[in-house]
């Protein structure tokens, strides 16, 4: 349960930055360009808000000038007397003669015919002249109870809210219709380009700040561990990979994808080149096989010793007399030289003894000495285990400083584009379909204990697959809007607004089925 929610958390967490960063740059481009936003919300709030807040409202609440306060006297007797002390005989205008008041009103009052053009027009522009608007007062801020998403109601478009009622009133000067259509193409892709441009501040922000560590193929001269489907197209353990459809590969953790989606893959194999072919959808094999657990791996992973970092009191490995630093090299008669030998090499021995074989440094010799282990079970012992690749091989290592950490955030962004671009073209296919998830699938990439750099990794890149998933010119997506203004540039005449209407009301219904088939995918894995 515990874990359950601390990922839930992490994904509320991640998915709320997205969509409020998503929903600024709609709000911001709108109010450069004077358009009015009428709301700003994260999460859809159907019937009910959990929070709403507009500064203009709350502004007049506070003032100590009510604008709707009487102008009457305080003190209303005070103001009788006064009435009655404005009437004595003292007070009383003298009388004129009534041909003289007739002349002197004739004299003061001349007909609107007299009134010069100029002035009335001054007059009548200074009365509607509208005050100036506020960049943020004039905006309803809030939170919804449904975390599916967020939005920015924009007035006099033609959105999710199908305001029709608005729509059927004449365009008014501050409203998104009557922005020139450049104009508008902006506020549309600024939702996805803000997204894009936070993926490469994340990215940037954690190179800048944990820089980049990791061993290249190359200098993991015992090569790498490869699953069963990866063995079953050619692979094999201890091939060092070499490139990807001709290009270069260095990072493991970078490179894997573009492995998995090339054509083919050169290795190094016992000093030799040799080609593999990735058989088309092999993605989908490897995702198949990493979810039914057939494997500690996905693909591919170093070949490391199997090392203790950490002993538990009163289980088996203490009661053996294991230690710290000690290598494992074999598990009664099977040979372990490396991690994932050792691991395939347990299962299947609950609440037996095993013999480990086992190297222990000691000062500049090393003994070895065979160690009976009790296990428990489930075929554990009790041990922790070094994992960290930079242990054994020598790491690449580069600390980034302000300036350089920005380029290289822009490089990751679009690597992580590019691959996801890639990887889409495989969704239209029965086995994409089948691997399509919803938040079930999008929470549990998240680890189960909170790890800061983890997080941000992962929400970078949810927030280049959200960048790309808008633009897609589909109604009712960003994307959608763009498809049909560029129309409008290209033919000078913006498409039929009833057309527009019944486009988005299609994509909406398009988008809630895609939504509700996800999660219910989700549901069925549960279940399996």
């Amino acid at each position: 349960m515990e874990t359950f929610l601390i990922k839930a958390l992490q994904l509320i967490l991640a998915f709320a930055i997205l969509v409020i960063i998503h929903e600024f740059g709609h709000f911001l481009f709108a109010r450069m360009f004077g358009i009015k936003v009428e709301k700003f919300y994260i999460f859809f709030n159907p019937k009910f808000s959990l929070f709403k807040w507009k500064p203009k409202k709350y502004a007049k609440c506070l003032s100590k000038n009510d604008p709707y306060e009487s102008e009457l006297p305080e003190n209303k007797e005070e103001g009788k007397d006064e009435k009655k002390e404005e009437l004595t005989v003292e007070t009383l205008p003298k009388v004129e003669e009534p041909e003289a008041k007739i002349a002197e009103v004739t004299a003061e009052t001349k007909t609107a015919e007299e009134i010069p053009a100029e002035t009335a027009e001054a007059e009548t522009d200074k009365e509607e002249t509208p005050k100036k608007k506020s960049f943020w007062g004039d905006t309803e801020y809030g939170i919804g109870w449904l975390p599916l998403g967020g939005y920015c109601k924009i007035a006099g478009m033609i959105d999710e809210s199908m305001d029709k009622e608005q729509m059927a009133k004449p365009p008014q000067e501050w409203e998104f219709r009557s922005k020139p259509a450049w104009q508008r193409l902006l506020v549309m892709i600024a939702g996805v380009l803000f997204n894009f441009l936070l993926a490469i501040l994340i990215y940037a922000g954690i190179v800048y700040a944990t820089g980049e560590k990791y061993v290249t193929f190359k200098d993991a001269t015992a090569g790498m561990h490869f699953s069963p489907e990866a063995q079953k197209i050619g692979f094999r353990d201890g091939d060092i990979p070499l490139t990807a459809d001709g290009k270069p590969l260095e990072n493991p953790l970078e490179d894997r994808m573009d492995m998995l989606q090339a054509s083919k893959v050169t290795v190094l194999r016992d000093g030799d080149t040799v080609a593999i072919a990735i058989p088309e959808k092999f993605l989908f094999r490897i995702e198949n096989e990493t979810k039914k657990g057939e494997t500690p791996i996905m693909f591919m992973d170093y070949r490391i010793p199997t090392e203790i970092t950490q002993v538990m009191a009163g289980e088996g490995a203490a009661k053996a007399g294991l230690k710290v630093g000690d290598r494992v090299i074999a598990v009664d008669t099977v040979a372990t030289p490396y991690l994932l030998d050792f691991l395939s090499a347990l299962p299947g021995h609950d609440n037996g003894t095993v013999d480990l074989t086992v190297v222990r440094p000691e000062g500049e010799a090393a003994d070895t000495i065979v160690l009976p282990v009790q296990l428990n079970a489930g075929s554990k012992m009790g041990v922790g285990l070094e994992i960290d690749p930079s242990r054994f091989y020598e790491a690449k290592e580069k600390q980034y400083g302000l300036l350089e950490s920005v380029p290289r955030g822009v490089q990751l962004g679009t690597d992580k584009l590019t691959s996801y671009v890639k990887s889409m073209k495989l969704v239209f296919t029965k086995e994409g379909a089948q691997s399509v998830g919803g938040f079930g699938a999008i929470g549990s990439i998240f680890p189960e204990k909170w790890d800061w750099i983890a997080f941000w990794n992962i929400a970078a890149f949810l927030s280049v697959a959200l960048a790309f998933m808008n633009i897609l010119p589909i109604p009712a997506l960003d994307g959608g809007h763009v498809l049909f203004l560029l129309y409008e540039v290209i033919f000078r005449r913006p498409p039929n607004q009833k057309f527009l209407e019944y486009a988005q009301m299609i994509g909406m219904g398009l988008l809630i089925l895609l939504l509700l088939y996800a999660n219910g995918m989700d549901i069925v894995r549960l279940f399996k």
